[in-house]
């Protein structure tokens, strides 16, 4: 199976900081990688898909990159609605593996 690192495993940022997570595949993933927002209580949801495509709604703050192991999310300048969990996942084949997000702390 595919095994998802991300890192770091912490972050700590304030309001109007560019923060970037990354996220690492065991194998070549492509493109297939996805990245989630994850809010206590709420439904995850979906940020951008195929690596690099922001999905529909999603504000333009965050953009993805990176093909085959490396992957990189990034959020331009950091809003207060921003603060939660990220998760990155491979789309390449079953099964369709998370990889645990970090914890994210306000100065």
């Amino acid at each position: 199976d595919i095994q998802m690192t991300q890192s770091p495993s912490s972050v700590s940022a304030s309001v109007g900081d560019r923060v970037t997570v990354t996220c690492r595949a065991s194998e070549d993933i492509s493109n297939w990688l996805a990245w989630y927002q994850l809010k206590p209580g709420k439904a995850p949801k979906l940020l951008i898909y195929g690596s690099s495509s922001l999905q529909s709604g999603v504000p333009s703050r965050f953009s993805g990159s990176g093909s085959g192991t490396d992957f990189t999310l990034t959020i331009s300048s950091l809003q207060p609605e921003d603060f939660a969990t990220y998760f990155c996942q491979q789309a390449n084949g079953l099964p369709l593996v998370f990889a645990g997000g970090p914890r994210w702390r306000s100065n």
